[in-house]
């Protein structure tokens, strides 16, 4: 079973498939020459990228995500001062550092290909990484970025994540139900247990509150963070004028809430795109929905709690479970629904589990939240993380709190199941033209004049 841990992932911006999983495939092929004592051997090593990666990949720092991974970085441990000064200083010295004692010549713009004509057959987002000694390739890993910082690599059964069995097993929402009500109990209980296999409860706990306050710390760097985001757009920050426009302001507005929802997103989004720390949600494309309806509950709701805040993420992360157990969470293979789609469900049923829902309420919620997004594209233009990712994250963080809201009034009365949705999401996503799966060669990516 995986754990709500692989769902939630500290990560860097701007996009946890094109980013965070190059560099993981960076750094394992980083590891595989020192344990096999090749550090000193090798005398080049080359990348090439495929599919959405090769497309989208240079807007989405990929080059970026591989270097760092080659100099030994992981996204969990790397800060904005490691990013900084390992970038300029290979660009500046056309050298790789492996080890402390062994760099290599890197030219970027030589060694990182792009190629937009060989299509992958398996996966969307495809990397290969050679080493050469003379001329001669002695190592070579194809590996396979397939969203939310999971990475498969060509022949292996390795995907950087555990997969130990549980005391609950479940493949399907409908046989987690069971399991509940077999034991009398809820889902973040089922989930809980689940997870204490690996970890003591207080360690848990403290965890799960870790990654609530390192999103919290990333709303708050992204209300107060000003300026225009880097890529060619000239895309402006808007969460800090926003916000202090809402502080300031003292009309009274029953919808003010959505306002802050809207903003708070924003925040984390526009932090995302600019290259910041961000916690996977499950993605970092959709990393700002969460986190602003955690806030939403913390801010707007009657009594809310710590309590409250790990109901919401035991269950969110279960959520996001489904669907990487059942369908995707890749843009680049089901777009923008397997996203922005399964943040939303994930915050939908998450805030009903807060709130103190049944499990038939959190369901509903997390169908109707996915429901409402299905066929939703993924066409960024120009390839960055900003337009119409920013604002798309606003309006699924407001989507899933309605979707809540109408599941509690309805108390769960849904006849749709949210397997069903499930499947109905993977399927749509492959009847999607590859145009609108994070490619940029279709929908606003090519109907928006770039200025």
């Amino acid at each position: 079973m995986y754990s709500i841990f692989d769902i939630f992932k500290v990560s860097i911006g701007p996009s946890s498939s094109h980013t965070m999983g190059p560099m993981i495939a960076g750094k394992h092929f980083r590891d595989l020459i020192i344990k096999k004592s090749l550090q000193s051997e090798i005398d080049r090593i080359d990348i090439k990228l495929f599919g959405s990666l090769a497309f989208t990949g240079k807007a989405h720092g990929t080059d970026k995500g591989i270097i760092l991974g080659l100099s030994g970085y992981c996204p969990e441990k790397v800060t904005s001062k490691d990013i900084k000064k390992t970038i300029l200083t290979v660009k500046k010295t056309n050298t790789i550092k492996i080890t402390l004692n062994n760099s290599i010549p890197f030219y970027e713009n030589k060694n990182i290909k792009f190629d937009t004509k060989k299509i992958p057959t398996k996966y969307s987002n495809t990397l290969e990484i050679n080493g050469y000694k003379n001329k001669k390739n002695i190592i070579k890993k194809t590996y396979y970025s397939i969203g939310g910082g999971f990475i498969k690599i060509k022949g292996e059964r390795k995907t950087f994540i555990t997969t130990n069995k549980s005391p609950y097993e479940y493949n399907s929402c409908d046989s987690l139900i069971s399991i509940c009500k077999k034991n009398n109990m809820n889902i973040h209980e089922i989930t809980m247990q689940n997870e204490l296999l690996n970890i003591s409860k207080i360690k848990l706990r403290k965890k799960i509150l870790n990654v609530w306050n390192t999103m919290d710390e990333c709303i708050n760097n992204g209300l107060k963070n000003h300026g225009i985001l880097e890529g060619g757009l000239n895309v402006e920050r808007k969460a800090p004028s926003i916000y202090k426009k809402l502080t300031k302001s003292r009309k009274i507005d029953p919808l003010k809430a959505m306002d802050f929802v809207n903003v708070y997103a924003m925040a984390v989004n526009e932090e995302n795109a600019s290259g910041g720390k961000i916690v996977t949600a499950p993605t970092n494309g959709a990393a700002g929905i969460i986190p602003a309806v955690i806030k939403y509950y913390l801010k707007f709701t009657k009594k809310p709690s710590n309590e409250g805040i790990i109901r919401f993420i035991l269950t969110a992360g279960t959520i996001g479970i489904l669907y990487k157990k059942n369908a995707s969470i890749s843009g680049s293979e089901v777009g923008c629904q397997g996203e922005v789609g399964v943040a939303c469900s994930m915050a939908a049923g998450g805030l009903v589990s807060a709130l103190g829902g049944n499990i038939r309420e959190i369901e509903a919620a997390a169908e109707i939240g996915m429901e409402h997004n299905l066929g939703l594209t993924c066409d960024p233009v120009k390839g960055l993380v900003q337009i119409p990712c920013i604002e798309r994250n606003a309006i699924g963080a407001v989507k899933s709190i309605n979707a809540s809201r109408l599941s509690m009034l309805i108390k769960g009365n849904n006849k749709i199941k949210l397997d069903q949705v499930i499947k109905t999401m993977m399927d749509t996503g492959k009847d999607m033209q590859e145009i609108y799966k994070e490619t940029s060669k279709g929908g606003l990516a090519v109907n928006v004049i770039e200025c």
